[in-house]
């Protein structure tokens, strides 16, 4: 293959992995949430194959799919970003992340202050649009940032815009991010800018930026890169990925605009991997527990998936995928839910059918590494054979 689109819907999840009631999630499906809802119309998803995939009885099942399609179950123990995306990229993490359920220990907040001069707001798991709105007189009075957690491993700041510019915001979070090492490694340092005008009355803005953990291993955008391939990130994979492995990159700020790239990309002749985070169902729905704005972007990329396809030539091959879910009806906690994620392969040249429950996301990067002819050892099984069509 020349050209991959390696496309991940950000918690996208397709039902509750045998093990999540481990995590607190028994029972969850996104996609199920979604398919009860009205808003969602995904005719292209559906003709892929989406219907099809193992346990998945909430949609119709086209006779014949137009895609290779199936489910895969993480073996990293997390349900996070990082975890997610570093296991697609080839990468399983036996050990979780730390987390920080009672709040981050003095050992970390004393050189954060120190370092950045500043004093410190809230510091517990928090929901990022109510922290701000509980603490955000505060720290526009005071100038003290506002750091929070979740359930993931993640240590958050979030600053008033007019108080803490991005950039300045940006640099706070480096500095928590080399504090951040060894046994308190977590898996993101994530800025949170907001604004607004007071009294509670405060928005986060697109200026969000990930600072996460470089992998202790090559992944794939680092096998590609190495083979002498165009290895692309859009949206947030650049930040996940450390900017590690990378030709190119560009930043977006929604889902709109990272379908904009990839269209952008697809009229470009490259040879290689781009890799397309859309992270919009999970931080603006999954997260807020919103299921019509949830089906609504999945109808909303599925009008835009209907234009790509078409796009798509010899030699190019498009791969739909998650990182972990974020069923919307869950609402036990506001967090991620450990659950499959589906895969959908599509391409000309590629064969079509039931590529089953694969045991761990990273036979999708053993697989890539296959399609494009590039030697990659890593923790997954490629399907790449089953995929190709045998030459005549």
């Amino acid at each position: 293959m020349k050209r991959i689109f390696l496309i991940v819907l950000d918690s996208f999840g397709v039902g509750a992995l045998p093990d999540a009631d481990a995590f607190g999630d028994a029972g969850a499906s996104t996609l199920r949430a979604c398919a009860g809802s009205p808003e969602l119309h995904i005719p292209n998803l559906i003709s892929l194959g989406l219907g099809r995939i193992d346990g998945v009885n909430c949609l119709p099942k086209p006779r014949r799919a137009a895609a290779a399609y199936g489910r895969m179950a993480e073996a990293s123990r997390g349900k996070d970003t990082t975890t997610g995306h570093w296991e697609l990229a080839g990468l399983v993490s036996p050990q979780p992340f730390p987390l920080y359920p009672q709040g981050f220990p003095e050992e970390i907040l004393a050189p954060f202050r120190e370092k950045t001069g500043r004093g410190v707001l809230a510091n517990a798991p928090w929901s990022g649009t109510e922290v701000i709105n509980v603490f955000g007189d505060e720290h526009v009075a005071t100038g003290d940032l506002i750091v929070y957690t979740s359930a993931d491993s993640v240590f958050q700041i979030a600053a008033h815009e007019d108080v803490v510019p991005p950039e300045q915001l940006y640099e706070y979070c480096r500095i928590a991010r080399e504090i951040l090492r060894g046994p308190h490694g977590v898996g993101r340092v994530i800025a949170r800018p907001f604004v607004g005008s007071g009294n509670g009355n405060y928005t986060r803005t697109a200026n969000r930026r990930d600072f996460s953990l470089e992998p202790p291993r090559p992944t794939l955008p680092d096998a590609v890169k190495a083979a002498g391939l165009d290895s692309i990130g859009v949206g947030k994979i650049r930040d996940i990925f450390a900017g590690r492995g990378l030709t190119e990159y560009v930043l977006t700020h929604s889902n709109a605009e990272g379908m904009e790239k990839t269209d952008e990309y697809c009229e470009k002749d490259f040879r290689g991997l781009c890799f397309v985070n859309l992270v919009d169902f999970d931080m603006l729905y999954g997260h807020r527990r919103d299921i019509p704005g949830y089906a609504r972007a999945l109808t909303e990329f599925d009008r835009w998936l209907g234009s790509f396809l078409p796009k798509l030539g010899p030699g190019d091959a498009l791969i739909l995928t998650a990182d972990h879910g974020c069923d919307p009806s869950y609402t036990a906690t506001t967090d991620h839910t450990r659950e499959y994620v589906p895969l959908l392969v599509y391409g000309k040249d590629l064969r079509t059918g039931n590529l089953g429950t694969r045991a761990c996301f990273a036979d999708l990067a053993a697989t890539v590494a296959g399609l494009l002819g590039i030697d990659f050892p890593c923790d997954g099984q490629s399907f790449a054979p089953r995929l190709l069509k045998k030459e005549t």
